[in-house]
């Protein structure tokens, strides 16, 4: 599984990263960014996968994206 953030819509809300500190971060204007395994390609570690959904249904705009692979 990974997650994306789509910057465009992001309006800075900070949900994502209150909810799921491991998995989002900010950026330096309060924007969500993605951590995912910690080299930014947004890999959901093992075990985190209702974190990440989790915070994907808080996101008031609806701007994080969750990828499931195959």
């Amino acid at each position: 599984m990974k997650v994306q953030i789509d910057s465009g819509r992001c309006q800075g809300h900070g949900r994502c990263y209150d909810l799921v500190p491991d998995l989002f971060g900010e950026d330096d204007e309060g924007y969500g960014t993605v951590l995912g395994d910690g080299d930014g390609d947004g890999v959901v570690p093992s075990g985190k996968e209702h974190d990440a959904l989790l915070a994907a249904s808080n996101c008031p705009e609806r701007a994080i994206n969750v990828l499931k692979e195959a």
